[in-house]
């Protein structure tokens, strides 16, 4: 694991990063917020990482990682579909609840640099064996369990429903008038409701 390979100091870096990105994300963030942050001084910070995109890079491959080693173990995991589609969602939801700079730095780096992102993702060896459980849907669908659809554009629509609040979140909240508070707990709700509303879908 990356801390057993940092002093207190970076590991105090790297977590004042880490909540000032969560709170105002790549763009927002300044050097100075995250060394107040993890109580150095600039030159300090500096000193051990020279740029605020060095540091996102360490945090964000953080994020990314544990959300593909959890999907990893789930889908490697034997249990009926039903309930790795439910348990996906909400490892989505709760990995976007606790990062929610993500998605739109995702969609960012996707227009910015289409190649690194692929490269970052596809040729990550933790990246999801997709095909595999598309091929568990195929069946259940070829066995009755589900009505036959397109898995991959079933697969696109899941992340969608997970991913678009996150993205939309200040015009959710001000359409709904919601405070972050109710916000979360709306993302807590919504993983029940993707679920339901899915397996709605797919029911013969």
């Amino acid at each position: 694991m990356m801390t057993q390979t940092l002093n207190t100091t970076e590991q105090q870096i790297i977590a004042a990063a880490r909540k000032i990105f969560m709170h105002r994300g790549l763009a927002g963030a300044r050097m100075q917020d995250i060394a107040d942050e993890a109580g150095i001084n600039k030159a300090m910070l500096h000193y051990y990482y020279r740029s605020k995109e060095k540091l996102f890079e360490i945090v964000f491959g953080e994020a990314i990682d544990q959300l593909l080693i959890k999907v990893n173990n789930v889908l490697a995991e034997k249990m009926p579909v039903e309930q790795k589609l439910a348990t996906v969602v909400d490892y989505y939801i709760t990995n976007l609840s606790e990062n929610p700079y993500l998605p739109m730095f995702v969609l960012n780096e996707i227009q910015q640099n289409p190649d690194r992102m692929v490269q970052r993702f596809m040729h990550a060896p933790l990246f999801p064996n997709i095909q595999v459980f598309i091929g568990e849907i195929g069946t259940a669908m070829e066995n009755g369990t589900f009505r036959k659809v397109n898995p991959a554009q079933l697969m696109v629509s899941i992340i969608s429903m997970c991913i678009f609040p996150f993205v939309a979140r200040p015009l959710l909240q001000a359409a709904f008038t919601v405070n972050d508070m109710q916000f979360g707990m709306m993302m807590q709700e919504r993983k029940k409701f993707v679920t339901d509303f899915v397996m709605h879908a797919l029911r013969p």
